[in-house]
């Protein structure tokens, strides 16, 4: 029998110009509040609740820096993978 992982985690890069910023900070907690669990954004040692905008803000992330996503529940595969999409296409912001 293989045991479930207790949570998810998942690593993407700002591609965008302006790293996060309001409008890509929005657009993050957005997808998290769909989670069924718990969300978190990590930066280096510091961690954010991604369904906060301004807790995903005081993370102060410029552009190239590498985020981490954990989610608490792995029934929210498809919000992991919503959130590193909206990451690696640049928010759909224009480069």
């Amino acid at each position: 029998m293989t045991k479930k992982p207790d949570r998810l985690t998942g690593r993407a890069t700002l591609v965008n110009a302006l790293g996060l910023h309001a409008r890509s900070a929005a657009k993050i907690a957005t997808a998290a509040k769909a989670a069924r669990a718990g969300v978190r954004l990590k930066r280096g040692d510091s961690e954010a609740d991604a369904t906060s905008v301004i807790d995903i803000l005081t993370l102060a992330c410029p552009a190239g820096e590498t985020l981490e996503f954990i989610i608490e529940d792995p029934e929210d595969y498809d919000i992991l993978k919503n959130l590193l999409d909206l990451v690696n296409n640049g928010f759909g912001e224009k480069q």
